[in-house]
């Protein structure tokens, strides 16, 4: 078959399987196995599929009708400037978490060598980041769970950036500081809530990186113990909570709270500067 017919027969599929995007998604996969753009595939519909093309592109597509995130589907998910390895070790990066370090970022701003912990890092989107665009950090990050630091340690590598990796659950106390910022994006998802997520989400996405109560409160009372006089925490916020957690931060001792929208222009990034 042609691109452009395979393009057609293929997103027919993902759209029957319930997929939210399916000719995206059909475009993405298909440019990924021919290992080309996705406009120099639209570029080029009556391209014909070798066989080999074709057994490898029937191998993604049947996963993604599984409902498997297309990252995992791909094995790499972009965020900001970096291209990172995900599977089912760590939560999917998203859009909404790279508002959280533009946060970062501009917290940091004006600091040569600041010292940054990010708490619960997960692939570590959010400290190679920082890394990556603060040349000058020193960054620090913790997660509990073992498998997700290990691919958080191969996206340092692959990236060619230094962080220092820490297995450490945020229940059992923060790492001693002083740190000039602490960010976290912590599971937030109520457990009530787990089934009214997306299939891809609650069906493959680890569900102790998502499902959590208590993390947002143990950081608002922890981070003050660790930050320098002047130092900032950044959080992500649930949908419509972001207010809640803006308190929670006041009743820290944080001054100049600010919430910051996402994309999608929910209220989604909280911030405060340690008094």
């Amino acid at each position: 078959m042609t691109v452009g017919q395979t393009l057609a027969v293929v997103g027919g599929r993902l759209a029957a399987a319930g997929c939210e995007s399916p000719r995206v998604d059909a475009e993405i996969l298909l440019a990924h196995v021919l290992e080309v753009t996705r406009s120099a595939l639209r570029a080029d519909l009556g391209r014909e599929l070798t066989e080999n093309a074709a057994a490898r592109l029937e191998g993604l597509v049947a996963r993604r009708e599984r409902r498997e995130p297309l990252a995992y589907v791909l094995g790499e998910w972009g965020f900001r400037r970096l291209s990172l390895h995900v599977d089912p070790r760590v939560l999917v990066p998203r859009p909404e978490t790279e508002i959280v370090v533009e946060r970062c970022l501009a917290l940091l701003a004006g600091l040569a060598e600041p010292r940054v912990l990010d708490v619960g890092t997960g692939s570590g989107a959010i400290a190679l980041a920082i890394a990556d665009e603060h040349p000058g950090a020193r960054v620090t990050a913790i997660d509990r769970s073992a498998d997700a630091l290990d691919v958080a340690r191969a996206n340092a590598v692959c990236a060619g950036l230094e962080v220092e990796l820490l297995e450490r659950d945020l229940h059992e106390g923060l790492p001693s500081g002083p740190w000039d910022l602490v960010v976290s994006n912590p599971p937030y998802v109520r457990p009530d809530e787990i089934g009214r997520l997306a299939l891809e989400v609650r069906r493959w996405e680890p569900r102790e990186a998502l499902v959590g109560e208590g993390a947002t409160e143990a950081l608002a009372a922890r981070a003050p113990a660790v930050l320098r006089p002047g130092g900032a925490l950044v959080l992500e916020a649930a949908d419509g909570d972001a207010e809640r957690v803006a308190d929670l931060l006041r009743s820290s001792g944080f001054t100049g709270v600010r919430v910051t929208n996402d994309l999608a222009g929910r209220e989604r990034v909280v911030e405060g500067v340690l008094a």
